[in-house]
């Protein structure tokens, strides 16, 4: 076989992702190390406690935080659609798709909201350790999501020019994005629950 050839198949394998994944996947790497901050944290403070929750604070609910975080890590599906269907060039498909990944993602959000708020009247950050890390735990969290739908609702608009290699890079930094996201949902919420467990 000549060197010609064995160059082209070389060439062929060689992939270079875009610099926007890269930045992505920096970027999660270090709203790991946050979380893992937070996360260890929130450990550090329960195990140096007597009680935990506190006296006269109730134990988290179980169910709903478990079936909403299903909801959120369902919402991958059509997001790996939207990527294949891009891929494709199938731009209805496409939009399709994220539209109702960002739908799904933002019920999840405004119930999460919810119950943020309700939390909030049963307990303040001001009350005390466990207060303060659950709110700022979740809290970080909820962040981390509004930053993906407003990722998703900038790419919807971004394709209503067309699909571009650009916006493809785009919709696959978003769904890096998302799968991190989801991940961080189910580690939060095991922890957050956790003391019900």
């Amino acid at each position: 076989m000549s060197t010609a050839v064995e160059a082209v198949r070389v060439e062929q394998r060689r992939v270079a992702y875009p610099n926007g994944l890269w930045g992505m996947a920096i970027f999660c790497a270090s709203e790991a190390m946050l979380f893992g901050l937070l996360l260890g944290t929130y450990w550090y403070l329960r195990f140096r406690a007597v009680h935990w929750p506190p006296p006269g604070v109730e134990s988290p609910k179980v169910l709903l935080p478990l079936l909403l975080t299903g909801l959120l890590v369902a919402s991958i599906v059509p997001i790996q659609l939207a990527s294949r269907a891009a891929r494709a060039g199938r731009l209805g498909a496409t939009r399709g798709a994220l539209t109702v990944a960002l739908v799904t993602q933002a019920s999840y959000f405004g119930l999460q909201i919810h119950l943020f708020l309700a939390d909030l009247d049963k307990l303040t950050p001001q009350q005390g350790a466990y207060g303060s890390i659950y709110f700022t735990l979740v809290g970080a969290h909820h962040a981390h999501v509004a930053v993906g739908l407003l990722l998703d609702a900038w790419l919807l608009l971004r394709l209503a020019r067309g699909l571009t290699t650009y916006r493809l890079n785009g919709l696959r930094a978003t769904a890096f994005y998302w799968h991190f996201v989801n991940a961080l949902a189910v580690i939060v919420v095991l922890t957050q629950v956790s003391p019900s467990l």
